[in-house]
């Protein structure tokens, strides 16, 4: 844990009365494993891709706009958005990409704040991929917890899960905010390269330090 800030940023708005931690972390740094270890000691966790991912699920509140933008060829039969084939075209057409952008974001921010409000934990915890070079959320969370591993590890680890070329995997990398600008964004680190017996204790450390600030924080006025 690095504490670059002991207090939660009072210079940044938040969802009011939330003490709210912002996780991200480059593809493959183990976001999902840290956040959930943080779940099971009760702090609210608001994903931002399965947000994403229930938008675009059948009956999701963004795939009328997505048929409309992209055209049928982007919908699957069970009615969700063809991923594997928006993700071909993202990748290949910036157009495209800020047309889905533009789509998925306002719904996103939408639907995250809703739960934010809902939450009765001690915290909230936003998990944004892309939270480093985003004004809008580095602005709505009161600390930065970055989750961190060497490049090398990273690309071993998509490489296996997502059975990648270390290609497909650095095409990635390269849309994200690189290693040095996350670090450099983080209040707080978790250095995710062995296992859990590394990241428990971690985590419980940080689960303590947050449970303190937020019950000190108070919203700006």
């Amino acid at each position: 844990m690095r504490d670059v800030h002991t207090e939660a940023r009072p210079d940044l708005p938040a969802t009011p009365g939330k003490f709210i931690v912002g996780l991200t972390g480059g593809i493959g740094s183990g976001k999902t494993t840290v956040a959930n270890l943080f779940a099971e000691r009760g702090a609210a966790v608001i994903d931002t891709d399965v947000v994403a991912h229930q938008l675009t699920a059948p009956g999701g509140l963004a795939i009328s706009a997505i048929r409309d933008t992209f055209g049928e060829t982007f919908i699957n039969a069970d009615g969700a958005m063809d991923r594997a084939k928006m993700r071909a075209q993202v990748f290949a057409n910036p157009d495209a990409k800020t047309q889905l952008e533009a789509i998925l974001h306002p719904l996103i921010r939408k639907e995250v704040e809703r739960a934010a409000e809902e939450a009765s934990a001690p915290y909230v915890i936003f998990v944004v991929p892309l939270l480093v070079g985003s004004d809008y959320w580095q602005k709505r969370v009161s600390r930065v917890l970055v989750v961190d591993c060497p490049e090398a590890l990273q690309i071993q680890r998509v490489m296996q899960r997502n059975a990648m070329t270390r290609e497909q995997v650095l095409a990635i990398m390269a849309t994200q905010a690189t290693r040095a600008a996350r670090l450099a964004a983080a209040d707080d680190i978790v250095v995710n390269e062995g296992g859990l017996e590394t990241l428990v204790p971690a985590v419980e450390r940080l689960h303590a330090h947050y449970l303190a600030l937020s019950a000190q924080f108070l919203p700006r006025k």
